[in-house]
């Protein structure tokens, strides 16, 4: 029975081409009604060769619009109808969120951190620009031809185009945060020629990151957190000094005195292991000991070196305890009958 209307609708939404019918080939009277959709185009196939391609409409089909058809039907039909045929509907809306990305990590050589293996992914639209071509290159004789199966081959091309370019443009991943629409228009650029050699069109490309291992990532955020410390040794004295205040008010609320004593003993043994990495005068003011050998105190009280002449605290004018000194100039201790720097006699 020859078929007297032919049409599709996707309702699936992500379809790009569909066969009909889906095997073989049908019977179709010249007269038979060809719908196609604002959105779609019609390939028309006879013994696997295309006779023309129609765009949006309601199609009469006859000898006048299939030019090609005549001298083909009048061979094995002697001119007589119906013929045998098939016809490939090609969706040619723009398909949205389809995905890329780099199926296994990207060795890059960073100007910073060396060898680094990165990942990336994204998004990117496209839509079929020329069906014959489409369905002759990429679809063949299949019945049914998705977004699935479109972008896993196109993936291949994209992480190609993707990869060659970050290693000539691009020189550390601390530059990537302000280069992703740079590297998204340029691999855009790349593979404009790759997707109209199949008779589809790229409308847009996005990258949406390009990520480090986290075992990278771990020593990028201790380099950040050591970059914001400044001065690593002022920072550790101020938090040496911090930690010994907070266990002695620990020490002091503990509950019970088993826990008031183990809390106290807790906190001096970790106030000496603490006080280890100040310098000698800042530990003896924090465990408020006497001042140790070559140090001195200001009249309020601060420790200083002996031969400083001001308080670095508060400033004070510390007068200072000279010894007695040889003819020549030079300091003696005290009871000493010769110099020990040149040695001339001490009256």
């Amino acid at each position: 029975m020859a078929i007297d209307v032919i049409e599709w609708t996707d309702f699936t939404g992500d379809e790009i081409v569909h066969r009909w019918p889906q095997y073989g080939q049908a019977d179709i009277s010249l007269g038979a009604q060809l719908t196609v959709r604002e959105s779609q185009a019609a390939v028309f196939f006879r013994d696997g060769r295309a006779l023309d391609v129609f765009g949006p409409g309601r199609h009469t089909l006859t000898t006048a619009n299939l030019p090609l058809l005549e001298r083909i039907i009048n061979i094995p039909f002697g001119g007589r109808t119906p013929f045998q045929a098939e016809v490939y509907f090609v969706n040619m809306r723009t398909f949205t969120n389809l995905k890329w990305g780099t199926p296994s990590p990207v060795i890059f050589r960073d100007g910073e951190l060396g060898a680094v293996r990165l990942r990336a992914y994204g998004l990117f639209t496209m839509r079929v620009d020329d069906p014959q071509l489409f369905v002759n290159k990429v679809v063949g004789t299949e019945h049914r031809y998705d977004t699935e199966s479109v972008a896993a081959w196109l993936r291949d091309f994209i992480c190609a185009r993707f990869n060659d370019l970050l290693g000539e443009t691009l020189e550390s991943i601390f530059d990537l945060a302000s280069r992703y629409d740079e590297l998204g228009a340029a691999t855009k650029a790349r593979l404009t020629s790759d997707f109209r050699n199949y008779g589809m069109q790229l409308e847009d490309f996005l990258i949406d990151a390009i990520t480090p291992p986290d075992e990278v990532n771990e020593m990028i955020d201790e380099r950040s957190r050591m970059g914001a410390v400044g001065d690593l040794d002022r920072f550790t004295r101020y938090r040496t000094a911090q930690a010994i205040g907070d266990l002695a008010k620990s020490g002091g609320d503990a509950g019970g005195a088993a826990a008031t004593g183990a809390g106290l003993g807790l906190g001096v043994t970790m106030a000496q292991m603490m006080t280890q990495a100040l310098s000698p005068a800042q530990a003896a003011q924090a465990q408020g000991a006497a001042p140790v050998s070559g140090t001195t105190t200001c009249p309020n009280g601060h420790v200083v070196a002996r031969e400083a002449k001001f308080c670095p605290e508060c400033g004070a004018r510390i007068e200072q305890d000279l010894p007695g000194r040889c003819p020549n100039g030079h300091p003696v201790p005290a009871g000493a009958r010769f110099c020990p720097e040149c040695g001339a006699r001490v009256e």
